[in-house]
């Protein structure tokens, strides 16, 4: 009996310590977040570190994005025609696809595949440096390393993955169309009179939303597991994983509550 207390009160406390790291994890994310950000709009700035950045997120993805665009809406047509077929609805299948791929399935596609990419090599670059003491250095010589190494990797997030998501969704509906025709044999004008028509700037608005704030998920969330490596180049490759891991599902719970309040603000219809 007093064994079975000891363990109950040493659970509890395990428990207690796990929802006290994840509270301050939350209040040091928050934190680095916010300053990355204001250094945005402060003096001084790094415009070639935004621009550097910018290339190596932007043009870096690019190659994978085409690709996850072009197969996924080719994926989504040939799903959604063998379902349409059911009801003799196949026209509609370039409507379906703009709308899916506009709304849900480019956002959080090219999100994720960026994360994978870039995230985790935002991690191992600012944990590499963290355990080879480069930020202490830069703190020793003057230079704020938020101010030098975060903000300009926010911001190439917040401008970068809406231009990739835009490229991944227009070749998504390319993908599709071309499939459409010479797949399941519908007209080219009508395909695209079909996607012209199903568009409205309630999908834009909400298609560009969306990664907006999932850059700024997935490039804070790799600045913050970098700088808070520990433990050597062990830490670097658990800080790479936890990059990827979290951000991913950052993502998606973002991706949820998003979509929720966006549908209340342009409901469908």
């Amino acid at each position: 009996m007093l064994r079975s207390g000891v363990v109950v009160v040493s659970l509890l406390r395990r428990l207690a310590q796990a929802i006290k790291a994840a509270v301050l994890g939350v209040q040091d994310y928050s934190e680095l977040s916010f300053a990355g950000v204001r250094a945005l709009f402060t003096r001084p700035r790094y415009p070639r570190e935004i621009l550097a950045q910018m290339d190596s997120l932007g043009v870096g993805s690019l190659s994978i994005v085409v690709l996850t665009g072009m197969f996924t809406g080719m994926v989504l047509a040939l799903q959604s025609s063998a379902t349409l077929d059911v009801f003799g609805a196949r026209a509609y299948v370039g409507r379906l696809v703009c709308v899916s791929m506009v709304r849900e399935l480019g956002p959080v596609l090219t999100a994720l595949m960026v994360t994978g990419r870039v995230g985790s090599g935002m991690a191992a670059e600012l944990g590499s440096m963290v355990v080879t003491q480069q930020i202490d250095a830069m703190r020793v010589l003057g230079s704020d390393p938020i101010r030098k190494l975060v903000a300009p990797r926010i911001a190439a997030g917040v401008i970068m993955v809406p231009i990739l998501t835009v490229i991944s969704n227009a070749l998504g509906i390319l993908g599709a169309g071309i499939l459409s025709v010479y797949s399941l044999k519908l007209q080219w004008e009508f395909y695209w009179r079909s996607v012209t028509g199903a568009l409205g700037a309630n999908d834009l608005t909400m298609g560009l939303t969306k990664p907006i704030v999932f850059g700024f998920i997935l490039s804070s969330v790799g600045c913050y597991m970098g700088l808070r490596t520990r433990g050597g180049t062990q830490g670097v490759g658990m800080a790479t994983t936890r990059s990827v891991v979290v951000g991913s599902v950052l993502i998606l719970v973002a991706d949820f509550f998003m979509t929720k309040f966006l549908l209340l603000l342009f409901p469908v219809g």
